[in-house]
């Protein structure tokens, strides 16, 4: 199981880590952090450092609720923090958060690997086009509604099997537009109520495809805050079983705040195969 990031082949047969770098003032958890390019550079070196494999960097907060900002604000956010990151660390492979066209494609043409797409393609009718004329590879997420919102009333029969249907029709799409390096995310707390994001996650092994790889990402968000009744900055234990439990399914890809304790959950997981 590989994908092609700018020429370079990435083995996914062993699980990998995509730190998370928000550049936004809003988001769920670390909202205005990173906004300063230096305060993102030193983050980002804090994440290699531990050994992140992806830094996936988002301009837009896509939490529950949140307000849309313009494209404008959003390239002015991304743009430069992406081209001052690869300037800084040449090697890194960066994953960009947008469902916009503009945005996928200055991002990719400034440096970025990867195409990050909570909408698969739904909030942007040129985002797919622009994808396939980049050739990179495309992380297709589920998400019911949209982020304003998607968590006033979510309602599934079966949340794993309509996930699993909702990829088996976007792969044929995106296969059909000559999109091939797909990365499957199934969308925990996109859409969902805190049950359907267990429920998801313990069928996880069932709507994964063999072709491609299923990125997780669960860190600190509400599956697990509001379970315990926690703040996400109390979050990281629950997260990092999840996380655990998800490997378990057959996660390949864990996008994760914090990637030293990631990597060790990885670590004692392939110590357990």
């Amino acid at each position: 199981m590989q994908i092609n990031c700018k020429g370079k082949l990435v083995d996914l047969s062993q699980p990998k880590v995509m730190g998370i770098l928000n550049i936004t003032p809003d988001s769920f958890y670390d909202g205005g952090k990173n906004i300063e390019i230096q305060n993102a550079l030193n983050q980002v070196e804090t994440m290699l450092n531990q050994s992140a494999d992806f830094v996936d960097i988002g301009g837009i907060s896509t939490r529950p609720g949140s307000t849309e900002v313009s494209e404008n604000e959003e390239l002015n956010r991304v743009i430069p923090i992406v081209e001052s990151i690869l300037k800084e660390f040449p090697e890194i492979l960066i994953s960009v958060d947008t469902y916009r066209s503009k945005v996928a494609k200055e991002s990719i043409q400034a440096g970025a690997a990867i195409i990050n797409d909570i909408s698969a393609g739904n909030l942007d009718e040129h985002l797919l086009q622009t994808v396939v004329e980049l050739k990179v590879p495309y992380v297709l997420m589920h998400m019911q509604g949209k982020p304003k919102t998607m968590q006033q009333n979510p309602i599934y029969e079966n949340v794993a099997i309509e996930v699993n249907q909702f990829f088996s029709e976007k792969i044929n799409e995106l296969k059909q537009l000559g999109i091939n390096d797909i990365i499957l995310d199934p969308g925990f707390g996109f859409g969902k109520t805190v049950e359907h994001n267990y429920e998801l996650m313990k069928n996880l092994d069932l709507i994964g495809f063999d072709e491609f790889p299923l990125l997780v990402g669960v860190s600190r968000k509400s599956m697990v805050t509001r379970l315990l009744d926690l703040k996400p900055s109390e979050a990281l234990n629950g997260t990092s079983l999840l996380n655990f439990y998800a490997l378990q399914k057959g996660a390949k890809i864990l996008r994760v705040h914090d990637v030293k304790e990631a990597k060790e959950a990885i670590k004692i997981w392939e110590m357990l195969q």
